[in-house]
């Protein structure tokens, strides 16, 4: 490994950078996982504790995806989704053993990750997801949602800005070499 100069460490192996991703990851799982925990061992089905006049906690079940999505089906969404999300976890794992280097990207990937695992643990154990943040205002409310949810679209809009930068970084590029 080469030596730190002067002012800057020393850069930090692939696997390292790739298990600290993971650490991440499993870290964001662990909140979601004990929030929902929390919410559903003290409120009941439906029941919300108003905080704010536009926000409050609430227990809702999710059979469905993101805002509900199939969540009429007779169950098979269920299974459907966590092959979705598992197939997703392995190409989000392979992504950060080649890239782990790129911090946007895996900090994206990461969150995403953490989420989508989040979410498969609700539908293995409980063939739902579990939701309790819910924001509203007047009579609109935007559907109720949780840690991992939270957790996914923050990846995805790390997502789109890393690839903004680097669509910008290639435009500069281009410039430079013309």
């Amino acid at each position: 490994m080469p030596s730190a100069s002067p002012g800057h460490p020393a850069p930090r192996p692939k696997a390292s950078r790739f298990w600290a991703w993971m650490l991440g990851a499993l870290a964001i799982i662990a909140l979601d996982q004990v929030t929902k925990i929390y919410f559903d061992s003290h409120l009941s089905y439906g029941e919300r504790w108003h905080l704010l006049p536009f926000f409050d906690f609430t227990l809702l079940y999710n059979p469905g995806a993101a805002f509900s999505f199939l969540a009429d089906g007779q169950g098979w969404q269920r299974w459907l989704f966590t092959a979705i999300a598992l197939g997703a976890t392995g190409l989000i794992i392979h992504l950060l053993r080649r890239n782990p280097g790129q911090t946007l990207f895996c900090a994206s990937l990461m969150c995403i990750l953490g989420g989508a695992i989040g979410n498969v643990i609700d539908r293995i154990q409980h063939g739902h997801v579990i939701d309790f943040l819910l924001f509203y205002w007047d009579s609109w409310y935007f559907p109720a949602f949780n840690v991992a949810d939270v957790s996914i679209t923050c990846g995805a809009v790390l997502l789109v800005c890393d690839e903004l930068r680097r669509m910008r970084q290639e435009k500069n590029k281009s410039r430079k070499s013309a």
